[in-house]
């Protein structure tokens, strides 16, 4: 399961530019060829545009902004000199889409003529000239959706790695690109990547943005005309027939078959069965035979290029995935690499199918890549958690109350990571993955899996200043002024919340024979998990300041980044265009809902919020945290313990779905968190 944040912070990951982007794909009949990445024609013809002679005609954002609308994989990374001039090693070139490569841009530690027209191309407004207006309406509101996000660089730096280090990275990043194309089948979506009009380039970035022709941003995501093809195709996922997705409520069409268990696996896609009105499991290895064989050939090469004695667990976990992209055996890949993590590799890789959000029975796992090295910064919560870890399962059990029964918990606490590349189901247009526990499922994840937090996203001066302006719109100013917006004190949360996914009642915990998915239907039941793990973050706070294990100050600041934390989520709405829960807003919804209920989080209809601007605002009431966070810890615990569908299903009726005074607060939350774009991860490797 996944901690994300999706405030208007910026982030960008890095892995290996591609130079025009190439990389092996398998095709259709299982050959082996070379795939532009993106396929993005340069954007504009440089003869059109006179060279400019100075680069300080665009602020480093509005670059950064125009570059995706004109679908340029560049980026600038940060303003070093502070001159507001863009310099020659400011520019970075990024992962995942074509266009021109670095090397023809920048020649000698100077910018090439190539690149003073195209930066003249920049400067010229998008043109609606010979659009009809429907079009020019589609085009308009493709602008409106990149808009709505920042670009925002997680850069890795391999100028002075060794052979080794690079090979791997390359192998790893070329395997993502095949995990992509396997995402975007699961999706339903890679027959629409080719519809894509090359001469329009804001909608070719906004299909890689989004993964699909579809606006996800906020303010368009209900608009009909808002798609990056000019006919908007219907959302058909790429797990089900489309003729089983007709049926209403196919999800519980399939729950009813008789071969239920099958359909409802998680490695699987559902397909017609031998007569007319069945259905059969379909294993993704033959479902994606030609993309599965394509990524092992890539991590094998990656585990044949690791020659030194300390990796060589990383190897074996590189040689298991690639054998589980054969034989959809993911049981056996989870222990390679549990057993990577535990011999201390340098690495972090999770390649495979695990998260089911994409799916809108949140059944199958989708796949992805999560690419990071391990920052050693793991130990100082290691060294806090370890020794308390089987009394806050203890603690939950007790507030969980009968049937549940306190276990041994053999998880291992939160790795710290740096991510250099995100692909697949684990890119998000908006927003990022910054915690992760792992398996969901099986042997492994019954042991207690591997849990990891993503130290370097958020972490850039952009991000804490759009922070500070976010909070300051909302908050009281004796709120606001308790506001830390460096990331220790929302790293507490993303720690507690994945070490939470491994205590109490979980995803294979069972009721009367039944696990959670059986009892409250897939999209509730990740839900009821996501604010289970989010609520023992607000718990276990205090729990460990009481005990010592952290300062009273260190437990407020992380309470008031919570609540910070929940105005984003509950930013993007309770469900999604279609209807589909979001699973993180609805948490953030009751957990804040409740706490206003309490008087927690009290909101002032008169008082300016700390902006000076905005009349009315919240304030928080430390002082009845604790209660309050103890009283829906126990309610949440209890619903998990006991499959109590029922009161799950009352939580998001009055604190999701009413139309109340706290729906009225939420749409006041909603209009001035939006006010800033959110974050548009981009990725990119210096390699010299």
């Amino acid at each position: 399961m996944r901690y994300r944040f999706t405030t208007l912070f910026t982030l960008v990951a890095a892995c290996c530019p591609p130079q025009r982007g190439t990389a092996p794909i398998a095709t259709e009949n299982g050959d082996r060829r070379d795939e532009r990445v993106g396929e993005v024609p340069d954007p504009v013809d440089p003869i059109e545009a006179a060279p400019v002679s100075s680069y300080d005609q665009l602020a480093r954002l509005d670059f950064n902004r125009r570059a995706a609308e004109l679908a340029l994989p560049l980026f600038w990374r940060t303003d070093a000199d502070q001159d507001g001039t863009l310099d020659p090693d400011e520019l970075v070139q990024l992962w995942g889409w074509d266009g021109p490569a670095l090397a023809t841009l920048v020649a000698g530690g100077a910018f090439t003529p190539g690149f003073a027209s195209l930066y003249a191309s920049m400067l010229k407004p998008t043109s609606a000239a010979g659009l009809d207006d429907v079009e020019a309406r589609r085009r308009a509101l493709v602008i409106e959706e990149l808009a709505q996000g920042r670009p925002t660089l997680v850069e890795t730096d391999l100028t002075g790695a060794s052979a080794e280090d690079r090979a791997i990275v390359e192998h790893v990043a070329r395997a993502a690109v095949i995990v992509e194309r396997i995402f975007a089948r699961q999706s339903g979506v890679l027959a629409h990547r080719a519809a894509v009009a090359s001469q329009d380039p804001a909608s070719r970035m906004m299909f890689f943005r989004n993964q699909g022709p579809y606006c996800e941003a906020p303010r368009t995501e209900g608009e009909i005309a808002c798609t990056a093809l000019p006919s908007r195709p219907p959302r058909v996922s790429g797990l089900y027939p489309e003729a089983l997705q007709k049926e209403p409520k196919f999800c519980d069409v399939i729950a009813k078959q008789p071969n239920a268990a099958e359909l409802m696996g998680h490695f699987s896609i559902v397909v017609p069965g031998p007569t007319a009105g069945t259905w059969a499991a379909k294993p993704y290895h033959v479902a994606y035979k030609e993309d599965m064989e394509a990524v092992a050939v890539e991590l094998e090469a990656a585990a044949t290029a690791i020659k030194s004695a300390e990796e060589q667990p990383f190897a074996a976990y590189l040689r298991a995935a690639a054998r589980a992209f054969r034989d959809n055996d993911w049981e056996a890949a989870d222990e390679a690499w549990l057993d990577m993590g535990n011999k201390g590799s340098k690495w972090y890789l999770r390649i495979g199918p695990d998260e089911v959000y994409h799916d809108p029975c949140a059944l199958k796992a989708g796949f992805h890549v999560s690419f990071a090295r391990i920052n050693p910064g793991s130990m100082a919560w290691r060294a806090k958690l370890e020794p308390v870890k089987g009394d806050m399962e203890a603690a939950l059990a007790r507030l969980a109350g009968a049937p549940y029964k306190a276990r041994k918990v053999n998880f291992k606490l939160p790795d710290f990571v740096d991510m250099i590349l995100n692909a697949g189901n684990s890119r998000s247009a908006h927003g990022a993955t910054i915690g992760q526990s792992l398996p969901n499922w099986g042997k492994v994840a019954a042991a207690g899996g591997r849990t990891v937090a993503m130290t370097n996203l958020y972490t850039d001066a952009d991000s804490a200043e759009s922070l500070l302006a976010q909070t300051a719109s909302l908050f009281c100013p004796a709120t606001q002024a308790r506001v830390a917006p460096g990331p220790e004190a929302a790293l507490m949360s993303i720690v507690l919340h994945e070490a939470a996914h491994n205590l109490g009642p979980a995803h294979d915990y069972k009721v009367k024979g039944k696990t959670d998915d059986e009892i409250f239907g897939g999209p509730l039941a990740s839900t009821m998990e996501e604010l289970k793990a989010q609520t023992a973050a607000l718990y276990f706070e205090g729990w460990l300041a009481d005990r010592g294990i952290i300062t009273r100050a260190e437990a407020d600041d992380a309470r008031i980044r919570d609540v910070a934390w929940a105005f984003g989520h509950i930013s993007r709405g309770m469900y999604t265009a279609d209807g589909t829960p979001r699973n993180y807003s609805q948490l953030a919804s009751i957990q804040m809902g409740t706490f206003v209920k309490d008087k927690v989080l009290v909101w002032r209809p008169d008082t300016m919020a700390a902006n000076g601007s905005d009349q009315g605002c919240f304030d928080v009431d430390l002082a009845k945290w604790g209660p309050a966070a103890d009283r829906l810890m126990t309610r949440v615990a209890r619903v998990k313990g006991k499959g109590d569908k029922a009161d799950a299903q009352a939580m998001v009726r009055d604190f999701v779905d009413a139309k109340d005074p706290w729906a009225k607060l939420r749409d006041v939350i909603t209009e001035r968190w939006l006010r800033a774009p959110k974050a548009s991860f981009v990725y990119s490797i210096r390699k010299s």
